[in-house]
């Protein structure tokens, strides 16, 4: 039982939607081309490949075209998508696009970047490596 809450919570992020999370916290405070920037977004994922984890930090920046998101949010929003099976690249894509899709901004840019033995756990734990 333990073992199911498990899996269900770390992959529950494809059972919220972005308005969910979002909710009403868009706002149009922002002055058009302000730069918005949230740093070491700490993220947890399932390799959708072995199911096995990995994890890292997000960066996320925006140009602001007048609106702006609540700056939790855009933390919520990395959590959603990688609470879900996943793998990085789409990872990184599916963030730009809520952050696109929640406040239409001039740019945006996404960073993930993960510990090399959190990215490829997957790896180190189905690979013996011996060494004498």
């Amino acid at each position: 039982m333990r073992v199911a809450k498990s899996l269900a919570y770390l992959t529950g992020g494809s059972a919220t939607t972005l308005a969910d999370v979002v909710g009403d916290a868009v706002f149009d405070e922002g002055t058009p081309e302000d730069l918005v920037l949230v740093k070491d977004i700490e993220f947890h994922s399932m390799c959708e490949h072995h199911m096995l984890p990995f994890s890292g930090r997000a960066h996320v920046g925006y140009i602001s075209s007048g609106k702006v998101l609540g700056l939790s949010k855009v933390a919520r929003i990395v959590d959603k998508y990688a609470r879900s099976l996943q793998v990085q690249e789409r990872l990184t894509k599916e963030v730009a696009a809520a952050i696109m899709d929640s406040v239409s901004p001039l740019g945006v840019a996404v960073m993930m970047e993960a510990t090399y033995v959190a990215l490829h756990t997957c790896v180190f734990a189905r690979v013996s490596v011996r060494v004498s």
